[in-house]
């Protein structure tokens, strides 16, 4: 089973998610850890959630922001999350990204879009 030791000190993961066709699309996100595994959140109509609604297998591997893969590609399973882990994985967000998670979320007070999608990955 893999650790999650390499992700430890890492501010990305590149996210792969898989089409119905079995092609892979990676995404760069921002994660924290929570419980033992890593959680991300995204915009509830974004084409990642649609994939993993489909197929809750995934790759991730550490990387840079812009997507520059840094260690080694591991196999996980997606789930979404809900209730009060939500709020306690926004707590950590807030306490990894601080003022970055404060500006990203400013264009949220003028926009009418439903509330972010929480993800949880661990690792198989």
């Amino acid at each position: 089973m893999a650790n999650l030791e390499s992700f430890k000190k890492e501010q990305y993961i590149n996210l792969e998610t898989f089409r119905k066709s079995g092609i892979g699309v990676k995404t760069p996100v921002w994660f924290v850890e929570y419980n033992g595994e890593l959680c991300f959140t995204t915009e509830p109509d974004s084409g990642k959630i649609k994939r993993m609604h489909n197929n809750p297998a995934v790759k991730i591997a550490p990387c840079k922001m812009d997507g520059t893969v840094t260690g080694e590609w591991q196999p996980a399973s997606s789930r979404f999350m809900q209730g009060d882990e939500i709020q306690a994985v926004d707590r950590l967000y807030s306490k990894k990204y601080g003022l970055m998670k404060a500006l990203f979320e400013l264009p949220k007070i003028f926009s009418k879009k439903p509330e972010r999608s929480f993800i949880a990955i661990r690792l198989v």
